[in-house]
């Protein structure tokens, strides 16, 4: 979160082989409405309090392959996996965000993603 705040990262989404540009992307720690750490639907697992990231993809041939990707309607999802290079100790650090999409908003130009995120893992 501070790496994002103090510089705009490049952020990339990888589906089916094809990089997309991910942009305007805002991570925040925020409430979950539940009372105590839960299963959801059966399906994952969410704990009081979650890390979120938005972003906005210009490319809307993304759209088509997100479909399977969203939590919801769907029992079988795929997280999404999101890269961005860091810094650390002065030296350029490969970065992997996995997220469950949790909400798109298609516009005439864009998408707009609303994720949560799984995990973080240098790459």
């Amino acid at each position: 979160m501070e790496c994002n705040a103090k510089s705009s990262l490049d952020f990339k989404l990888d589906l089916n082989g094809v990089a997309y540009a991910v942009t305007n992307v805002a991570i925040s720690n925020s409430s979950v409405p539940v009372n105590e750490p839960t299963t959801r639907g059966g399906v994952y697992f969410s704990d009081k309090f979650a890390y979120k990231m938005n972003g906005v993809i210009e490319d809307l041939s993304v759209v088509p392959l997100l479909t399977s990707k969203m939590l919801g309607p769907n029992t079988e999802f795929g997280e999404l996996k999101i890269s961005t290079q860091i810094e650390s100790d002065g030296n350029p650090v490969n970065l992997m965000v996995s997220t469950n999409l949790t909400n798109s908003v298609q516009t005439p130009d864009s998408i707009k993603l609303s994720m949560i995120i799984v995990k973080l893992e240098l790459i």
